[in-house]
């Protein structure tokens, strides 16, 4: 089954890096994208430590390989240092690298060569609603979340988000010494799970997980360096209303919140299915966005008045001579459509400075509308929509 599932992203031609959360596939993506590459493993303690006392031992494993020859990297997060190595290899040899790990955290830390723009940087996502075809399954999906294991194991969903967790826990956190004790992690962890899709108040979050506010922004950014969660900030179009600045916070996958909140063995409410079904669109923007190679700023909005558009796509920043264009996406559990949801879209599109080309609301009815400049549209239609390209 999962040799049928085949992904959206392509290789390039030219060396990479290829980030991604733990399972989301890269490895087996890489097998089957680079069938005649040398694979080296990091996660093999013997070739880590190996390489780790002498990176040049990478130029005698690749050997006689013909220039142009693909070397894959696994982990490269392990062994910082080889990046020189890596670079000088690419210039001397010409072998082609795709260098791969769940984490850029020390890589970027400890400020090594990043291969200075010689190698593209892509990043891997759970399966997405285009990739699993007719396997895919909103309710499931809003339930277990996307990861490649989960949809290949259903039955054994809950368990499998519960122990990827722990080992998530285990070995980014431990093995990389970011955290001295987990405990404190491990109450902030959950916390984070129940705020998925919220905006965050820092505060609130280190008194209620018991720790330093200056502890709440490590964590976070260990969450977001390990690719298990984004920052979705506020769009500032600079109008004349006031407009709020503080990001929220999106965990990469809805199985993935749900386990962090422990709340695997319990039944979903409609609040959290409500921010599973926003987590899931916006999983499946952001997929359409790197698939793609679009590389649209994506934001939410929120007036002092308190009201909202989940999802603001820009399409063309404002310039001194033209205002910015964007794209207007409301998210709404809910049978029936609302005109009270479309709102603060409406209320936007007659600003001037800026040009609302669509508004669109995403919703889990079965029916499609078009009322005066909005479409209303189902989850399926529009994920179907999206990954045609007729958004942006």
């Amino acid at each position: 089954m999962h040799e049928n599932i085949k992904r959206l992203l392509v290789a390039p031609g030219r060396s990479f890096f290829l980030f991604g959360p733990r399972g989301t596939g890269k490895s087996t993506w890489l097998a089957g994208a680079l069938p005649g590459a040398l694979r080296l493993d990091l996660l093999d303690a013997s070739l880590a430590l190996e390489l780790a006392r002498d990176p040049h031992r990478l130029e005698a494993l690749i050997g006689r390989r013909p220039a142009g020859s693909w070397v894959v990297l696994d982990e490269i997060q392990k062994i910082p240092a080889l990046m020189d190595e890596v670079h000088r290899l690419m210039e001397l040899r010409g072998w082609r690298f795709a260098l791969c790990g769940s984490s850029a955290r020390k890589l970027r830390r400890g400020g090594v060569n990043l291969l200075a723009g010689r190698a593209l940087t892509l990043n891997m996502e759970g399966f997405s609603s285009a990739e699993l075809g007719k396997r895919f399954n909103s309710d499931f999906c809003l339930s277990w979340g996307c990861l490649p294991f989960v949809q290949l194991n259903p039955a054994e969903a809950a368990e499998i988000l519960n122990a990827y967790t722990h080992t998530y826990i285990k070995e980014e956190i431990k093995e990389e010494g970011i955290v001295r004790n987990t405990q404190p992690f491990l109450r902030f962890l959950a916390i984070a799970g129940q705020l998925n899709g919220q905006a965050l108040n820092s505060q609130n979050i280190a008194r209620e997980a018991a720790v330093p506010r200056s502890s709440v922004d490590v964590y976070f950014s260990i969450l977001t360096d390990t690719l298990l969660g984004h920052f979705l900030p506020a769009y500032q179009p600079g109008l004349k209303v006031r407009e709020r600045a503080h990001p929220k916070f999106y965990w990469f996958d809805p199985g993935a919140a749900r386990a962090a909140a422990g709340r695997l063995f319990d039944p979903l409410d409609r609040l959290e299915k409500g921010f599973a079904f926003e987590t899931l669109i916006y999983h499946e923007l952001r997929v359409y966005n790197e698939v793609r190679r679009k590389h649209r700023p994506i934001a939410y909005y929120r007036t002092a008045a308190g009201g909202e558009i989940d999802f603001i796509i820009e399409t063309h920043p404002r310039r001194s001579n033209t205002p910015a264009r964007v794209v207007c996406i409301e998210v709404k559990l809910g049978q029936k459509w609302d005109s009270k949801w479309e709102k603060t879209m409406r209320e936007l599109k007659k600003q001037a400075g800026i040009r609302v080309d669509r508004m669109i609301g995403v919703y889990t009815g079965e029916r499609a509308y078009h009322f005066s400049g909005l479409d209303v549209l189902p989850a399926a239609t529009f994920l179907r929509q999206l990954h045609s390209g007729e958004f942006f």
